[in-house]
């Protein structure tokens, strides 16, 4: 998922939307689930209210075909993990994860992040992932990266002190780029311990599909930030 730069403009959401045809299984999967799933931004959203017995919220900004959110919702099913992605087959495949896995604590909204950040309140947020978002490669194009100071502002707004954000991606400059703009904000710290620790996956990191087909021009780097 990749948002444009000016929060003043209209709404612009970039990069794919729809893909090849569902297959008839997948779509009634769609039709019948994504209602009990989907985030109603259309009133004021308290997303401890969603689970209650959540001890915290994580949230996923694009994320793609849903491998990770859902192996993450599995792997702590005390935390309620929002996502936001506006291609549909992407959304319908984490519906699928969701109902093969029986899991309870994911809500999602099928569109814009943008759209689901600015309907959270301030410090309601623990964790962020932002795992391989569309690079942009081309210089008239980076401006519809994902990374950029607005983005950073309301990821500052609504991420608790202390939160945390994981930054992936598999291209150079986007990582040159994303150092500069973390750098350039007051409201995070790079957690880095030792010098390679950018090298290495997580230890708790789930591959996606497209971190494995290594489209990129790098080796997949991973980039962790503290809310300070």
């Amino acid at each position: 998922m990749d948002m444009a730069e000016a929060p003043d403009k209209p709404l612009r959401t970039y990069g794919r939307i729809k893909g090849r045809t569902l297959r008839a299984g997948r779509a009634s999967l769609l039709e019948q689930t994504l209602p009990k799933l989907a985030i109603d931004l259309g009133r004021p959203l308290d997303p401890k209210a969603l689970t209650p017995e959540a001890r915290e919220v994580w949230l996923e900004l694009g994320f793609g075909g849903g491998e990770h959110l859902a192996a993450q919702a599995q792997a702590h099913p005390d935390v309620l993990i929002l996502g936001a992605e506006p291609f549909v087959n992407g959304v319908a495949s984490l519906v699928r994860h969701v109902a093969d896995l029986g899991l309870g604590n994911v809500r999602l909204h099928a569109g814009d992040g943008r759209e689901l950040m600015a309907a959270l309140p301030d410090a309601s947020v623990s964790r962020v992932f932002v795992l391989f978002p569309d690079p942009w490669p081309k210089t008239r194009h980076h401006k519809r990266r994902l990374i950029n100071a607005e983005t950073l502002a309301e990821l500052a707004r609504v991420m608790a002190p202390g939160a945390t954000l994981r930054f992936a991606t598999d291209w150079a400059d986007y990582l040159g780029w994303t150092l500069e703009r973390f750098a350039a904000s007051l409201a995070f710290a790079w957690t880095a311990e030792r010098a390679d620790d950018w090298r290495r996956p997580p230890a708790d990191h789930v591959a996606t599909r497209y971190e494995q087909k290594r489209l990129g021009d790098c080796a997949p780097v991973f980039l962790e930030f503290r809310r300070v």
